[in-house]
């Protein structure tokens, strides 16, 4: 099954949700340059209606607006919703076993266990956090 990610873009009359379609298949540059693409477009107010729809999954982020810890509600016919918050500085401890200053983002996912199998997405939790963690494991 395809994935079909949807994210929020706030414009002046609210919030839209552009998609891409098969992201699965993309790299992160063709989802990056997807992604500006459809965000140009929501902001001109030109996303067609077939842009907005059809979407699996949802990736919301409040960071930008300060707020670190939140989760998300499933769109209806979506089988999850990542929820990103802002990165703060706290103090974590290294690997040196030393307290130190950290960057800190808590990242949210809520399942529809109707489609989603719990354990399945606690995997994919894990690997997001490894990838964000040491994302030169992006480039292997």
């Amino acid at each position: 099954a395809n994935v079909h990610l949807a994210f929020g873009v706030a414009i002046d009359d609210g919030l839209v949700t552009p998609v891409i379609r098969a992201a699965e298949t993309k790299g992160l540059r063709e989802i990056g340059a997807e992604a500006k693409v459809l965000i140009k477009k929501a902001r001109d107010k030109k996303l067609a209606p077939n842009e907005m729809s059809g979407s699996t999954l949802t990736v919301t982020n409040l960071g930008m607006f300060g707020i670190s810890d939140f989760y998300g509600i499933i769109n209806p016919n979506n089988a999850a919703i990542l929820s990103i918050g802002a990165t703060i500085k706290k103090p974590v401890v290294n690997e040196n076993d030393e307290i130190v200053v950290g960057q800190v983002m808590k990242i949210g996912l809520s399942g529809d266990h109707r489609t989603i199998d719990g354990a399945v997405g606690a995997q994919y939790l894990q690997a997001l956090k490894e990838i964000l963690e040491t994302p030169t494991v992006m480039l292997v």
